[in-house]
């Protein structure tokens, strides 16, 4: 099964260096439909990452038909927030668990801890995730202990 990751910062250091790594992922697959639009974005992307590891890069709408095509089962899927999360799930991707991995902080949103602040509508969405019974893993790295929290 695909690990499933949300970012806002989508493909960054700590992406490859520990996740990957983490994940014995020999794929990242992007789902997002702004990144899945900007062609350059993801050329500066892909300088980022180790030859080995394959990416791709895909609109939310296009999960359920990539999924069928593809294997998954060495993939980190990264998504930019919560909504990009529950849309994939929306469109039939089923997963059990949930990596929040960072959501920055600005006004309006509460603190959850050091690299996940969330507004209403995103507790609203991770509430959403915990009632289904996808469990909600709260760590920035992976040698973070497991943060399972409570919303």
């Amino acid at each position: 099964m695909a690990w499933i990751r949300i970012d806002n910062r989508l493909i960054h250091g700590q992406v490859i260096e520990t996740w990957i790594p983490y994940t014995n992922a020999k794929h990242l697959l992007v789902v997002n439909d702004d990144f899945a639009d900007d062609v350059l974005r993801q050329q500066i992307a892909t300088l980022a990452i180790p030859g080995r590891i394959s990416v791709d890069f895909i609109h939310i709408s296009d999960i359920m038909g990539y999924a069928q095509s593809n294997n998954l089962q060495e993939t980190l899927i990264i998504v930019a927030d919560c909504d990009d999360a529950k849309r994939i799930h929306d469109e039939g991707f089923s997963f059990e668990s949930i990596n929040i991995g960072n959501l920055h902080y600005a006004p309006g949103k509460k603190q959850l801890c050091d690299h996940i602040a969330i507004s209403d509508h995103d507790e609203e969405c991770l509430k959403f995730f915990a009632n289904h019974e996808i469990v909600l893993d709260f760590r920035c790295v992976p040698n973070q202990p497991l943060q399972i929290k409570g919303l």
